[in-house]
């Protein structure tokens, strides 16, 4: 039997051991929650690395070149350029490119063999050479029908120097065409700005020549350097016709070829 003392000594214990308790409860609950506090935060999801970007430059000089080819696309003149780099002297072409749509190229030399001036021509009519006439063909001008308007100038009768005035500006216009572009220096004389292509893939038939391309900024070509020759603007353009008109009528006949007419020998004197 506990004594006075005892009895009044009961509640201070029981206050000692109610903190006891929820002290061990506290206890109990951190060790719960360390490992989640402890434990390593999710990875983030792993992003795919994107594609390498094509070169600022390069990117800029491909839109600038088509920008300005098709500004040529869409430009109406009558302008004379020199062709060099090819078999024989300097020469002078024509180029006419009329409201219409309409285009005509008149190329000094471009058949048999360098003897024989030609022109090239699309009309609402069709595709056409014409013979000028020249040392090697004096007869006046006429005109063959090659196809139609759309029509590309078969391979052997093709002098080449029409195509940057015509389809390869339809080449250079579209983004789709690989071509590796980049701005280039431009020879001294030339206005405008130039632009070195490169075609960036193998093919038997690229779409155009490699090489140097300048434009003024309202679409003249003025230099164009490749496998064709250099032609360079020589002057300033006049304006563009309503349409072209041929060099002379158009007959049924065959198309000048590019080789040189044979040499006749002259038969050897008789023996008396």
């Amino acid at each position: 039997m506990r004594g006075p003392g005892a009895a009044q000594n009961d509640p201070v214990h029981a206050q000692l051991r109610a903190p006891r308790r929820l002290t061990g409860a506290l206890t109990l609950l951190l060790v719960a929650l360390l490992p989640a506090c402890t434990a390593d935060p999710p990875t983030a999801p792993a992003t795919s690395t994107p594609a390498d970007p094509a070169p600022a430059g390069a990117d800029a000089a491909r839109g600038e070149l088509a920008a300005l080819a098709a500004a040529a696309r869409d430009r109406h003149l009558t302008a004379r350029y020199t062709l060099t780099g090819t078999d024989g002297p300097a020469r002078d072409v024509v180029v006419v490119r009329a409201e219409d749509g309409t285009w005509r190229v008149d190329v000094p030399g471009g058949a048999l063999g360098g003897t024989a001036d030609v022109s090239l021509a699309a009309t609402a009519d069709g595709l056409f050479q014409c013979g000028l006439p020249s040392a090697g063909r004096p007869e006046g001008a006429s005109c063959v029908r090659l196809g139609g308007r759309d029509d590309v100038v078969p391979g052997r009768l093709d002098p080449r120097v029409q195509h940057p005035f015509t389809d390869w500006l339809e080449v250079l216009t579209d983004r789709r065409t690989p071509l590796a572009v980049s701005p280039a220096t431009a020879p001294a004389g030339v206005a405008g700005r130039c632009y070195a292509v490169e075609t960036t893939s193998a093919s038997l038939h690229p779409p155009l020549d490699v090489g140097i391309y300048c434009y003024e900024a309202d679409g003249t070509p003025t230099h164009v350097r490749a496998a064709l020759g250099t032609l360079t603007l020589a002057g300033a353009p006049g304006p563009g016709p309503a349409t072209v008109a041929l060099a002379g009528p158009v007959v049924d006949a065959e198309p000048i070829g590019p080789d040189a007419p044979a040499v006749e020998e002259s038969p050897s004197a008789g023996t008396s």
